[in-house]
């Protein structure tokens, strides 16, 4: 029998983040939210609970949404309930996925640094090996 590359989980969570970044979208316009969106979906083993890891536009909002998506979750799994077929949906949990931060933070220091210390150009590099 051949070995499954993919667990139940995956694509459990692959549907939800599908499904939840149609809600999410909805909810900002909706509620006058700051804007977010969904980054990923993990699904523990035993499908009683999803982390739903958000990311926003303006990171400085980002506890504003991240509350509000909290007060909203019980309305998100029970349209999940309707549109999804699975016997139970899991219990949702919003998280702020700060990664796209951090990223752009690496970004800016490796910008400033390359500014302040910039590397000798190719015609610089060999006329200080010939003197």
């Amino acid at each position: 029998m051949p070995s499954r590359d993919f667990k139940r989980t995956d694509r459990v969570g692959a549907e939800l983040r599908r499904e939840l970044s149609l809600l999410v979208h909805a909810a900002v316009r909706d509620h006058g939210l700051p804007s977010v969106s969904v980054s990923d979906v993990e699904v523990t083993r035993d499908l009683d609970w999803a982390t739903v890891w958000v990311t926003a536009l303006q990171p400085e909002r980002s506890a504003e949404a991240v509350k509000a998506l909290k007060e909203l979750a019980v309305e998100f799994r029970r349209e999940l309930s309707r549109t999804m077929r699975m016997r139970r949906v899991p219990e949702l949990r919003f998280k702020y996925d700060d990664s796209v931060d951090k990223g752009e933070r690496i970004e800016t220091l490796l910008r400033q640094d390359s500014a302040r210390n910039p590397e000798p150009s190719k015609d610089e590099a060999g006329d200080a090996a010939e003197d």
